[in-house]
């Protein structure tokens, strides 16, 4: 009944209409009708979903269940809360949002329970195979978190500096730039200024790098220019990283004050946010106060891991085959293959190689497919093919440490710590080879003790 209930023609449309909303006509026409049609879409598939966790005859309960959890959701800031953290946990960053005119969509549960128990035919159990992974990939495809603010200019009036970002906010310091708080008031409507000279010391200015994330200063009023502040490489690629490919990381706006103390320079700084130049000609980066900035993605780097990992873990137990060795290594190598595509974006396009990018989702279903169908085939080739206990601990031990070994140092310079990502890949290939290197050790010993037990036992006495 409750396989029925998934499988109904209408439940599968809601799959496909999450699928395509919120993965392509969210970001092509963000607005009330993409986001309604989502939520709509969301009432059909989830208590068919849930049916499936709770005890039998609990159709009813799942219904209002769902109804329960998104009224809560769509009505209380601590819902929405809540809601981001779990999504953000199943699917990647994600951000619900409270919004009370969503209950418009609450009929849409009426239709998933006159739907229920109605779905038929003799293939259901087969639609219910394809239908289960798209509607769980579907269901945790909420609404990715909204775009970072970005800096775009700088303003100084009677001792107060503004920082306007181009998502209608802006910030406020009093106090030459060492603290800051969210303001607001009207753009005074000026373009953002890009150079300044220091009031009272016209000899020495200030400019913002064109296309770069850079400042440049002057001591003889403009004449000639040399560097006074640029990001680093591996800063700036920590923050290609944290940001999307239309995020601008350039310095575009900047102002001067003058202190008592000296004077400050502070800078719209693009998606890094405020750049702030002390009175002792200290930079530092300040980034958007009290915003969290986006985590540094690491998706090429994890994905190596888990190859590597998976790799390990194959070989490992492959390395101790007595049997079934040509059948197991084939399905061994499309598992290690399947890892980390299951484990990236399946819509994100940069997630693959170039000639396969246009495929969209279609990879990572087939490696969906493929690795529970290898897995299996694989871990009966190894129990009939009577795999060795030390090889099996090998790999099942290694797995792990290899994929800490190739991703800790990369989480490392993520936080800063090694500061080059050179360090960090060095770093990973040597932690990685001392594991390899001893998992390699522990194998061969095992397989010439086995050698030496079987020649014994051959040998006539």
């Amino acid at each position: 009944m409750r396989y029925a209930w998934l499988c109904h023609p209408v439940t599968v449309a809601g799959v496909v209409v999450l699928l395509i909303n919120d993965h392509l006509l969210k970001q092509t026409w963000p607005g009330f009708v993409t986001g309604k049609l989502s939520d709509v879409a969301g009432l059909l598939v989830a208590p068919a979903l849930l049916a499936l966790l709770l005890p039998r005859r609990a159709d009813l309960a799942a219904t209002v269940l769902t109804g329960v959890v998104f009224a809560l959701v769509k009505t209380t800031e601590t819902g929405a809360d809540l809601a981001s953290q779990v999504w953000t946990f199943v699917g990647g960053p994600s951000r619900v949002l409270a919004d009370s005119s969503d209950l418009l969509a609450l009929p849409a549960l009426a239709l998933a329970w006159w739907v229920r128990g109605r779905g038929t035919g003799p293939d259901r159990r087969h639609v219910m195979i394809v239908t289960m992974p798209l509607a769980v990939l579907a269901v945790t495809a909420t609404s990715a978190a909204p775009g970072h603010p970005t800096a775009v200019a700088v303003e100084e009036h009677d001792g107060r500096i503004t920082v306007r970002t181009d998502a209608s906010s802006a910030w406020l310091s009093e106090d030459g730039g060492r603290t800051w708080n969210p303001t607001s008031g009207a753009d005074d409507g000026k373009a953002p200024r890009t150079a300044q000279c220091v009031p009272y010391q016209a000899t020495r200015c200030y400019r913002v790098a064109a296309n770069r994330m850079a400042v440049e200063q002057s001591d003889d009023g403009g004449h000639t220019w040399r560097p006074s502040w640029a990001a680093s490489p591996d800063e700036l690629e920590r923050l290609s990283r944290q940001y999307g490919p239309h995020d601008r990381l350039e310095s575009v706006a900047l102002a001067v004050q003058h202190r008592p103390e000296g004077h400050v320079v502070v800078v719209a700084n693009g998606a890094d946010g405020i750049l702030v130049r002390d009175a002792s000609g200290d930079w530092r980066r300040v980034g958007l106060p009290g915003a969290e900035p986006p985590e540094v993605d690491l998706a090429l780097e994890r994905d190596v891991a888990l190859f590597l990992a998976a790799c390990v873990l194959f070989g490992g137990v492959g390395a101790g085959l007595r049997r079934h060795a040509g059948v197991y290594t084939g399905f061994a190598a499309a598992a290690c293959v399947s890892v980390p595509v299951v484990a990236g974006d399946p819509f994100d396009p940069g997630g693959f190689p170039a000639d396969v990018a246009g495929l969209g989702g279609l990879p990572f279903l087939a490696a969906l497919l493929a690795l529970p169908v290898s897995g299996a085939v694989c871990l009966g080739s190894a129990i009939a093919g009577r795999a060795r206990a030390v090889p099996v601990a090998v790999g099942t031990l290694g797995a792990p440490l290899v994929y800490l070994s190739v991703y800790t140092p990369f989480q490392g310079w993520a936080q800063g710590t090694p500061d080059s990502h050179a360090a960090a890949t060095a770093l990973a290939v040597l932690l990685t080879a001392v594991v390899l290197l001893a998992g390699a050790a522990l194998v061969r010993n095992d397989a010439r003790r086995a050698h030496l037990a079987g020649t014994s036992t051959s040998s006539p006495t």
